[in-house]
């Protein structure tokens, strides 16, 4: 794990407050980490969990198509949460209809109430690089190991090491699947890793690492 600086634990209004903002304020085929397709979490969440009535959360989906490509492709029990309530928006406004099959958290995963072992698949692309606080990784672990079912998936995606230190204004962690690996502890077994190159919408290059757990404890 490529470690920096730790401020302090983030509070939540102001995270909140900063991604409402963002949201407000860009389009969303214009923030930094917009993907048309998001491919590579498809297929490890496809491998993961083939079955289309999987119970599935997205961490930090916000305004991200993942939702529009898992609803095309026949999943019935999706879940999306965000910090951001305009993101959501974003995401209900352009699926229409079909957004009523999905069920809509605007709420902190940090603090958020999961029904125990209430989840098939649990899926992150970029919130937990953000906590850069140890507190707040703690509670993020605790939130996904409450909340997996044993033998449910954890798919989640982070800058990789030679990723950027910064994003959207704010300070990252980046990680290798080793360093994940020892954050989410012995209840988690790696079961496959991916490195992934992100293009921005305005040309960048960004190195990410995915990793696929299972829950096994």
């Amino acid at each position: 794990m490529t470690s920096t600086s730790t401020p302090a634990s983030t509070n939540t209004a102001d995270t909140s407050d900063h991604w409402e903002q963002v949201y407000r304020t860009r389009p969303s085929d214009e923030v930094s980490w917009y993907r048309p397709h998001l491919e590579r979490s498809l297929s490890f969440i496809q491998a993961a969990s083939p079955d289309h009535h999987a119970r599935i959360l997205d961490v930090g989906g916000g305004a991200s198509t993942l939702v529009d490509d898992l609803v095309a492709q026949g999943y019935q029990n999706l879940s999306v949460l965000d910090l951001a309530e305009a993101a959501l928006q974003q995401a209900r406004d352009r699926l229409g209809e079909s957004a009523s099959a999905v069920k809509w958290i605007s709420a902190d995963v940090r603090t958020v109430s999961f029904d125990s072992h209430s989840i098939d698949l649990w899926h992150d692309r970029a919130v937990f690089h953000f906590l850069t606080d140890e507190a707040d990784r703690a509670s993020y672990v605790r939130q996904v190991t409450a909340a997996l079912k044993p033998g449910g998936h954890l798919v989640i995606a982070t800058f990789a090491p030679d990723g950027p230190t910064r994003c959207s204004g704010l300070e990252v962690v980046r990680y290798d699947a080793t360093g994940l690996a020892q954050v989410f502890g012995q209840a988690f077994r790696l079961e496959a890793q991916a490195a992934d190159a992100h293009t921005t919408p305005n040309g960048n290059t960004q190195s990410f690492v995915y990793c696929r757990f299972v829950r096994v404890a």
